[in-house]
């Protein structure tokens, strides 16, 4: 607040105000020996009366005087000091400043009026407030220095302060006020002398060194005043409560906090959290993120929307927001203030913005300068646009700014950790491959241009164990199930039909019936939905009425009802044996798999993903781009080995046929081998971990997709077989180094000394396929010897 010039009346007299001290404005520290409103009072009136004393003429001093009372009274009003004074022991408010009553809800006047307002009242949860701790070391100060004649001026006591949440009807958010207590003298006397909590720390065996160098270690005080039994001590004197709003500052502290945590800006609750903190700081209606996606594009989140998850967010290419005055704040590295956006629509996105109501912009930009830029190119890397909206025009002001740049090192942090979160938090990421995508996190962390994830020149070595017929037999599964259910609610209908003469019930009866045969006959893919779906609105929604017509249907009612009492509401036996002997099957190939991948990683580390369904297939990648030590040798004792796991996984399979007492489904296996190298690369756009790239390579995806259902060219016949090993290949190269590979597994017991081989009848688009089958043996059990 400044202090304006005035004139006298007097033509002869000016009053001259240079001679004042100029009053700052308050500041959020006091500790920076900032004045309280008291003190300001003091050396205001000690300046006027200065000045007075310059002046003889009588009405001049009589003009000065009221000029004089006059400021002093309206002083307080334009403080940003909040001053209270209490009464120890009671908490009492017996003085509060003008700006104590705004912030604090209370109606002007009230404590002067004697209604006994209690500092404790005004909080909370008093008793686990920083405040009242705050309270407790003030009065631990004073009963340290009189009762214990501790030298407590080191200590600081006067220089703790707190940041309290103040809520009041007044404000529509909670206000941060930073409090401290000031006494200049209290005097404290035990009320039980007898009573003495701190006669364990033996203060009275202790110098007064040895008194300092104990009170000084962190934590000791607070045990102290934890300690204080505050009803024992009889306390005269006042304590001034000071305070300041620091909501502003503690705002953007937490805000900062937020944003350079670990965890992705994108995780729900984190940016609820900062989408609400930030509308508060800047009175915005909501908030926007424009992100860098890298590949000549930017993806733009809109706070409500990505809270909601009400529309997915929107991608603009690069090229269609080259005139945009949003790109415009990045490409500038300035803040931006778009104070009406209605002349400012020239893209897309800003007419979309538009549509939705904004009408101003605060466009904060997320840019880094590369660590080490390439030669020619000192252009800093573009992370993406932080931005308020708000639905009023030149709703943003110049202390907008400066929130918006002390926000920008912890923004940027905070994009720079999605993006590199796309990377490290990618699901079962092999550690083979790690180590690509660590080091393409920390170039983008450094503010480098993306880079595509490559690997080049890889050999693939595909391998499926594959349950033949499962797909058959899960029809039959939901086919017993259904039916079942429909003949549990055909019982319940000619119960009905036979307790009373109903035309509508025997219109049900007819339509179960159809149902119940046209189901015998097949069921189609979406027959476990739709008939159960029937059921539910064509007859289970009499239930409740067939139970009351008599104990026999009440009876057929409950049997329908105990058989669907499960998490499927349906009938689901045969689907459970079915589902168990999946899951059998598949635990125990995995199981096997797994074990051999462990062996065959020591070879050389490489790729490899495994998926399970109805059997498991991997796929493994191999080659120097992984791994710099490969060499021909790892290649051919990878290929020997994965047909040396995947005869084991054969094994396996017939195991369990042997020994389970249930029927079990017979499990083919098939090796495709390509010589030919491919490259893969990480596609950011889609879940998979790799994709091929090149037409060539692509057809090796198709013949993965396709070889399960490949048949003999001359008998027809499925290449694969329960219990038998197949091999696809194309050439006689892959055929020599195969066979060789074979006649080793024969010498290990692995196959029968009998191979099988033919043409692969051609697939769409894929011919000259041919295939290599051996029957697996089972291991020779030990002989016995005899005494």
């Amino acid at each position: 607040m400044q202090i304006s010039k005035q004139k006298s009346t007097d033509k002869n007299h000016k009053y001259d105000t240079k001679a004042l001290p100029e009053q700052t404005t308050a500041t959020t520290n006091y500790q920076d020996s900032e004045q309280s409103e008291q003190i300001k009072i003091e050396e205001l009136s000690q300046a006027l009366v200065s000045q007075l004393s310059q002046h003889d003429n009588q009405i001049d001093r009589l003009k000065i005087w009221k000029q004089i009372t006059e400021r002093l009274e309206n002083f307080p009003l334009h403080s940003k000091i909040l001053t209270a004074i209490i009464e120890p022991g009671s908490l009492s408010f017996k003085y509060a400043s003008h700006p104590f009553y705004e912030l604090m809800g209370i109606e002007r006047g009230a404590i002067e009026t004697q209604q006994n307002i209690k500092l404790n009242e005004l909080f909370s949860d008093w008793d686990n407030t920083e405040l009242k701790k705050l309270y407790r070391l003030q009065i631990l100060h004073w009963v340290l220095k009189q009762l214990y004649e501790i030298d407590t001026a080191n200590l600081q006591f006067q220089d703790s302060s707190v940041i309290s949440t103040v809520n009041s009807l007044k404000n529509s958010e909670p206000k941060y006020i930073e409090f401290w207590f000031c006494s200049q003298e209290l005097k404290v006397t035990r009320v039980d002398q007898k009573i003495d909590e701190f006669i364990d720390f033996n203060f009275q065996s202790m110098s007064k060194s040895e008194e300092i160098a104990w009170l000084i270690q962190p934590g000791n005080v607070e045990i102290l005043a934890q300690k204080l039994k505050l009803e024992n001590y009889q306390i005269e004197g006042l304590l001034l409560l000071e305070g300041l709003d620091v909501t502003l500052k503690e705002q953007k502290r937490k805000l900062i906090q937020l944003l350079v945590e670990p965890e992705s800006l994108m995780q729900q609750d984190k940016f609820k959290a900062i989408d609400k903190l930030l509308r508060s700081l800047f009175r915005a209606d909501d908030m926007i993120l424009l992100r860098n996606e890298g590949e000549k594009q930017y993806k733009l989140f809109i706070g409500s929307e990505f809270l909601t998850r009400a529309k997915y967010p929107k991608l603009y290419s690069t090229q269609s927001l080259q005139d945009s005055p949003i790109l415009k704040s990045a490409k500038t590295n300035q803040i931006e203030n778009i104070t009406e956006l209605e002349s400012n629509c020239r893209t897309e996105c800003e007419q979309n913005l538009f549509q939705k109501g904004v009408r101003s912009l605060l466009l904060i930009p997320l840019v880094i300068k590369p660590a080490s830029p390439k030669e020619g190119s000192g252009m800093p890397e573009i992370l993406g646009i932080a931005g308020l909206m708000s639905n009023r025009p030149s709703n943003f002001n110049v202390s907008d700014y400066q929130n918006a740049q002390d926000l920008i090192p912890a923004f940027s942090t905070a994009v720079r950790q999605t993006i590199q979160e796309r990377f490290t938090n990618i699901r079962n990421i092999h550690p083979a491959v790690e180590w690509r995508f660590l080091q393409e996190a920390e170039r983008r962390r450094w503010g480098l241009p993306a880079e595509t994830i490559v690997f080049e020149n890889v050999y693939p070595l595909y391998g499926i164990c594959d349950i033949r017929g499962s797909s058959t037999e899960r029809n039959r599964a939901i086919q017993s199930d259904i039916l079942a259910q429909f003949r549990l609610g055909l019982a319940i209908v000619e119960t009905v039909c036979q307790k009373q003469d109903s035309a509508l019930c025997e219109q049900l009866r007819q339509d179960l019936l159809e149902h119940i045969k046209s189901l015998e006959k097949r069921v189609s893919v979406n027959t476990e939905i739709t008939a159960l779906e029937y059921l539910r609105c064509r007859l289970e929604i009499y239930f409740d009425y067939f139970e009351k017509c008599g104990d026999t249907i009440k009876v057929a009612v409950e049997a329908y009802r105990a058989a669907c009492d499960n998490i499927h509401h349906g009938v689901y036996q045969a689907r459970e044996r079915y589902d168990q002997m999946l899951y059998k099957i598949n635990y125990h190939l995995q199981n096997t798999w797994e074990n051999w991948q462990t062996q065959m990683q020591l070879i050389l580390p490489h790729h490899c993903d495994l998926e399970a369904t109805d059997g498991i297939d991997h796929m493994m990648y191999v080659g120097k781009s992984i791994n710099s030590k490969f060499n021909q040798f790892h290649l051919s004792s990878l290929r020997y080995d994965q047909l040396r796991a995947i005869c084991d996984c054969a094994r396996t399979a017939l195991r369990l046929k042997a020994e389970s007492e249930e029927p079990i489904l017979g499990v083919v296996h098939l090796i495709l081998v390509q010589n030919g190298t491919i490259d893969i690369y990480h596609n950011e756009s889609t879940e998979r971990l790799f994709d091929v790239k090149g037409t060539h390579d692509i057809r090796y995806e198709i013949v993965k997709k396709r070889i399960d259902k490949g048949v003999d060219k001359e008998t027809k016949e499925r290449i694969t077989q329960p219990g038998m090993l197949t091999v696809v290949y194309s050439t006689d190269e892959e055929w020599e180094e195969y066979e060789q590979y074979f006649r080793y597994l024969v010498r290990e017991g692995w196959v029968e000394d009998k191979f099988e081989t033919g043409l692969i009848e051609p697939l769409q688009g894929i011919s000259g396929l041919r295939f290599l089958r051996a029957k697996v043996l089972l291991p020779k059990e030990p002989e016995s010897t005899q005494e």
